[in-house]
């Protein structure tokens, strides 16, 4: 399976489906990420619409770079990895990042996320919502 892809039909052709609306991912911009480089997000939902219960992000990573060590100390957070490849660092353990592969943050549990060398790309859920 080409998951690269499969990342690029979310990015550019995927779509969230709420009983009142319909948010087509293209039309939504990517953002460089504030702090880390080589980071960008596109924020598919936000607590604006969820009321601060939920966010969801399609991350994209660069090869060779990084979302540094970081907490939060109010959210779970998951991932799901799309495509690309990498290492977590989940409370200290190494976990290798691939297609296919889901991780889980609890609040206040210290994290990071390595790309390899053909970038990472991410399904990334907030709750409550970090924006």
């Amino acid at each position: 399976m080409d998951y690269k892809n499969l990342f690029e039909k979310f990015s550019e052709g995927g779509k969230l489906l709420l009983a009142d609306d319909a948010v087509t991912f293209d039309a939504i911009p990517w953002s460089v990420h504030p702090t880390f480089e080589g980071v960008e997000l596109k924020h598919i939902v936000t607590s604006e619409k969820t009321g601060g219960q939920f966010s969801f992000h399609l991350v994209r990573i660069a090869p060779n770079k990084k979302i540094g060590s970081h907490i939060h100390e109010k959210q779970l957070e998951t991932h799901e990895v799309i495509s690309g490849s990498g290492i977590c660092v989940n409370d200290g353990a190494e976990l290798s990042y691939e297609a296919g592969v889901i991780s889980v943050f609890p609040a206040g549990v210290p994290h990071e996320v390595r790309a390899g060398e053909d970038g990472l790309y991410l399904f990334a859920k907030f709750m409550p919502a970090l924006c």
